[in-house]
């Protein structure tokens, strides 16, 4: 019986051990040693275990994908088959210790990344739960990429009868990949979208029970306006209901204040596009928002959402002397909005524009209000694609501010790929900053012996936000904000290596919104102030009320 079952141990060892590729485990723990150092923002055990097994399973997916071209090349294999299970048991041990003992040091490189961000230090990386959510993700993947090839082995072997043996593989495997993308594509994502739009829509419904409707008829929802306060969705109410008062201006500044005004037209409130941007040009006339000094058209997040931090600071600084106007367009987080409806945002935020714009300009420029475009993170995106500059230049709009813009915005695109030499790609100088300059938490607008333009464009983002500093070449390539000097919140123990980078960079943006204020992508009221005071050049402000402003709205800000 002992002798039966030390046979069975040997010959279930000796099938495992020729079914690994090592080129694959040694690919696989390289990449897992890479995905334990740091990246733009700090990481948990649950987190890092996803993408470590995740970084595995590419890894071993590379050396195999290298074995399979070495075998279709027909290079001649190893002699002395017989050493391959023991030469993969010794690659699997000695990268198993290797992967312990980085671990260990996983804790400090990310304390590197929570030093940046003012967060206290964590005591142990929890190797253990790291390595055995690692394993598991990794074993799933890697059982997925074997079900992909015994299917593309099937496919191959029925073309070989009409093909030849390499045309046969090569047909064989894109066969496979095609089923296996509608597959994933068709049927799982589309099925999940289509399941997480009607929850999103679901929730845009609800009416939130501490949210009155508005009795103030300059209010959008009120019983005199042109939309129904049932319609605005969640985060229209929201924004609509937010503070400041015209009181709290007053009783902060001491001097006379206005109410601000806002406009939000929901995107239950028009069956079109067009039909919502008009509601919102017509409600802003009815409630005199082109008599105010400020007009401010503002692009929503992916579910309509609003910074009141923005809004707060800007209001704030003009004593309420502001209107608002802001068209929901979508119900989806920013990331899933970009997956399901790319250009739905920009074709709202055009509409719009056209609207405002196309009235403002029929308005007598000495008693116009100032007019500025203003978006957070994929509304900064859509913002910018609202208008082109050529069409305005004959009467240009007064300028924006765009926060946290996704890496595929237009002008921040062009403007940081031609930065002046020498200056960082986390904070670029665009020629001589008299129309684009930018700036993060320490204000950076100030440029010596240079004078803004006409129309002043502002770009507030900071260093460790990954929706404004990721980019699918960095699987390739490293990221020029890597060079020195680094941002002051992103860790100098951050390094490049490829395809790894990439999936950090990937699960950095899926988290980048929990980080401490100021950080990441959420973005703190005392570096709106400075950005809007350079936009807009607010009057009657010394530096000690504006210190005193930006405590304030650090204290109010909302939960």
């Amino acid at each position: 019986m002992s002798t039966r079952i030390v046979t069975m141990i040997r010959d279930l060892f000796l099938a495992y051990g020729n079914s690994l590729c090592g080129a694959g485990i040694w690919f696989g723990a390289l990449f897992f040693a890479a995905s334990l150092t740091p990246s733009l923002l700090p990481r948990d055990a649950i987190f890092q275990g996803v993408l470590s097994g995740v970084a595995f399973a590419c890894g071993y997916g590379l050396g195999v994908f290298l074995r399979a071209l070495w075998r279709f090349l027909e290079i001649p294999p190893l002699r002395r088959q017989w050493l391959v299970p023991w030469l993969n048991l010794f690659t699997l041990i000695t990268c198993a210790f290797a992967a312990i003992l980085l671990l260990y040091a996983a804790s400090d490189w990310q304390n590197s990344v929570r030093a940046r961000m003012e967060l206290a230090p964590v005591e142990s990386a929890r190797p253990f739960l790291v390595g055995l959510i690692s394993l598991l993700v990794a074993f799933v993947l890697i059982m997925l990429a074997r079900a992909f090839r015994l299917v593309a082995r099937f496919n191959t072997t029925r073309l070989k009868a009409i093909l030849p043996r390499k045309v046969a593989v090569l047909a064989g495997t894109a066969l496979t990949l095609l089923f296996f993308w509608l597959i994933g594509s068709g049927v799982l994502v589309q099925g999940a979208l289509r399941a997480l739009d009607s929850s999103y829509r679901g929730f845009d419904a609800l009416i939130e029970d501490d949210i009155a409707m508005p009795t103030d008829p300059l209010k959008s929802g009120s019983a005199a306006s042109l939309l129904q306060w049932s319609e605005l969705g969640r985060a229209g109410r929201a924004a609509i209901a937010s503070r400041p008062t015209r009181q709290e201006m007053q009783a902060f500044t001491g001097q006379p204040a206005m109410e601000p005004l806002r406009v939000y037209v929901g995107l239950r409130s028009g069956d079109t596009v067009d039909e919502r941007a008009q509601l919102a040009l017509d409600e802003l006339i009815r409630i005199g928002g082109f008599e105010r000094s400020i007009l401010v058209i503002a692009t929503p997040t992916g579910t309509g959402w609003l910074d009141p931090a923005s809004h707060m600071a800007l209001e704030y600084l003009h004593r309420g002397d502001v209107a608002t106007v802001s068209v929901q367009y979508s119900y989806l987080t920013s990331w899933l909005a970009l997956l399901v409806e790319p250009t739905y945002g920009s074709e709202q935020a055009r509409a719009l524009f056209s609207k405002i714009y196309t009235h403002w300009t029929a308005l007598p420029q000495e008693t116009r209000p100032k007019l500025y475009l203003h978006g957070l993170s994929l509304g900064a995106m859509n913002s910018d694609l609202s208008t082109d500059l050529f069409d305005v230049i004959s009467d240009p709009f007064d300028g924006a501010l765009w926060s946290g813009p996704p890496f595929t915005s237009k002008t921040w695109n062009m403007a940081t790929s031609e930065r002046m030499p020498g200056t960082p790609a986390w904070l670029p100088r665009f020629r001589d900053g008299a129309v684009i300059r930018f700036t993060n938490q320490r204000d950076q607008t100030e440029i010596a012996d240079t004078h803004w333009g006409r129309m002043r464009l502002v770009y507030l983002q900071y260093a460790s936000d990954p929706i404004v500093f990721f980019n699918t070449s960095y699987a390739w390539q490293p990221p020029p904000w890597l060079s020195e000097p680094r941002g002051p919140d992103v860790s100098p123990n951050v390094r490049w290596f490829p395809i790894v980078t990439f999936l950090q960079l990937l699960l950095d943006m899926a988290t980048a919104t929990t980080t401490p204020i100021g950080y990441g992508h959420i973005y703190a009221p005392a570096h709106y102030v400075d950005a809007w005071i350079a936009v807009t050049d607010p009057q009657g402000w010394n530096p000690a009320q504006i210190m005193a402003l930006k405590e304030k709205l650090a204290h109010d800000m909302p939960e």
